[in-house]
């Protein structure tokens, strides 16, 4: 479920191409992937809180073990998919560099499936459901729509269900946490919008179509910046009306927005500015729901 950089709602460069790296890791594409596990695992967490001494931490451990399979299958499979691209415009990626073959990253997806699936049946019917959605979502984001205008789409409706996913594994009412998937899909389309902005050249000479690409770098920049910036106000206004501020909210959720103000600078600078502001703001949600 979590898409990659100008692929897949698992995306990367920097660190995660550093060589002490191991390759089954960089191929999963962690950064990303490490901050939908920690918003999951955050919101996880609050739900299962919110529960007082009923909260069931069997269900809230394999709720996240199964978004970790999902990240871990999602990110394998974009580098699959586009290993024949990568390998004249990023051969220092696991597959084209050699440092892990095709074989081993079809084992590592497999494996990531698998924890996904066994952890969700441990859960029952409507999360295996959910996440299922969820991670088809990413792979045909993978595999046909993300040199595509439809790139964006599969990020909304990943990200959209992944609050809805985590609710259903600790049998929460689904309705409580719709205001949550309604926030998450735009944002989750900003994070596709400035990660895309920030590999522009990289997709104009694979002659991809994406969103990014028929907008415009510039355009899918601030449009992000602005979605981003967006959602961290709807946030704070509704804590705010709600009178659920505290020191502590406020400071998590100014730092979420300076995260991405930062993120004027450039589309790189903005990416990982959101990956800050998601986790911020959901810690800043945790602690006004007690």
């Amino acid at each position: 479920m979590g898409h990659s950089a100008r692929r897949a709602p698992s995306v990367n460069q920097g660190a995660a191409y550093h060589p002490r790296v191991p390759a089954w890791i960089r191929v999963i594409h962690p950064a990303p992937a490490l901050a939908v596990v920690a918003l999951s695992a955050a919101l996880a967490v609050i739900l299962a809180t919110e529960g007082g001494a009923a909260a069931d931490w069997t269900a809230v451990v394999m709720t996240v073990l199964s978004v970790v399979g999902s990240q871990v299958v999602t990110g394998a499979t974009n580098d699959l998919a586009d290993r024949e691209r990568d390998a004249g415009t990023r051969p220092e990626k696991p597959i084209p560099s050699g440092a892990l073959s095709v074989n081993a990253a079809l084992w590592v997806a497999s494996i990531g499936l698998a924890v996904q699936l066994v952890a969700s049946l441990r859960l029952g019917t409507l999360p295996l459901v959910l996440g299922v959605a969820a991670t088809a979502s990413a792979l045909a984001y993978n595999l046909a729509l993300s040199r595509t205008p439809a790139s964006v789409v599969p990020y909304l409706v990943s990200f959209g269900i992944l609050p809805l996913w985590i609710a259903a594994g600790l049998g929460v009412p689904l309705d409580r946490v719709v205001p949550a998937a309604l926030l998450v899909a735009p944002f989750a389309a900003a994070a596709h919008l400035a990660n895309a902005a920030r590999d522009w050249e990289t997709d104009a000479l694979e002659r991809s179509r994406s969103l990014a690409q028929v907008l415009g770098r510039d355009v899918s920049h601030r449009l992000a910046l602005g979605l981003a910036l967006g959602v961290g106000a709807v946030i704070g206004l509704a804590l705010m009306l709600d009178r659920r501020t505290s020191p502590a909210v406020i400071a998590f959720g100014l730092l979420g927005l300076v995260a991405v103000a930062q993120g004027v600078a450039g589309p790189r600078r903005l990416w990982y500015g959101m990956l800050v502001a998601a986790v911020a703001w959901t810690v800043a949600w945790g602690l006004a729901s007690g």
